[in-house]
């Protein structure tokens, strides 16, 4: 079953286009890596997905929807999550604080019950303000967050930067979770090689574009996607 479909998207922040018509498709509880350069694109890409980015044309359809006109909050509550590479909590609340305030849950207790049985270092530490907890911590709050509203799919931009090698490691043990779990996840990620080992498909974005598509397998063997888009494997 197709979750999130992308077709004929194009936009960016002025006149000039970021995104010169992409075609995606992500199925239920799959993950789907972009990788790319800089610049290509990516991050634009998932501002597109979740409504943020000012001006768009094409279609972008959940669970059969069509939300392309719909604001972030709405597509939110329709079933998108969204964990961006920066600002994704609220420093100067609680851990607590921060569940509460994500608007569109219902039983919302019993969903913070939920999240704090899913990351208990968040539970031991629930009273602690977001801007002291450390990156590890900070990050399983933001997924929290993106998950409180039961996405259908959650956009992951850049989870793993400027986390430290263990922490690297377990974040992408977490996105395996959330698709183990059933949530289809589009993952933004400038690891490629380390996404595309936890992912069903890949895509490689340059200037806008789509220009490589497939099983993660298959981009992971593929000399000229190694040597242009993945870097190197060590």
């Amino acid at each position: 079953m197709t979750v999130l479909s992308i077709q004929g998207l194009k936009g960016g922040y002025s006149e000039v286009n970021i995104l010169n018509g992409i075609d995606l498709a992500i199925e239920e509880g799959e993950i789907l890596t972009v990788a790319g350069t800089n610049g290509a694109g990516k991050s634009t890409l998932a501002k597109a997905v979740v409504g943020l980015l000012p001006r768009v044309s094409g279609t972008v359809t959940l669970n059969s929807k069509d939300v392309t006109s719909l604001a972030p909050e709405k597509r939110a509550q329709n079933g998108i999550g969204y964990v961006p590479q920066v600002s994704n909590v609220f420093p100067s609340l609680t851990i607590i604080e921060n569940l509460e305030v994500v608007e569109g849950v219902k039983d919302r207790r019993s969903r913070i019950a939920e999240m704090f049985r899913l990351f208990p270092a968040l539970a031991e530490r629930k009273r602690a303000r977001a801007g002291r907890l450390s990156g590890g911590e900070r990050q399983q709050l933001a997924y929290a967050r993106a998950l409180m509203t039961r996405p259908s799919v959650v956009v992951l931009d850049e989870p793993t930067a400027a986390l430290s090698p263990a922490l690297v490691a377990e974040s992408f043990g977490r996105i395996a979770s959330l698709a183990h779990d059933g949530t289809s996840v589009l993952l933004i990620e400038q690891r490629a090689r380390q996404a595309l080992a936890i992912s069903n498909r890949g895509a490689i974005m340059d200037g806008g574009r789509v220009v490589l598509e497939g099983p993660a397998v298959d981009l992971l063997n593929n000399e000229k996607a190694a040597a242009l888009y993945l870097g190197h494997s060590t």
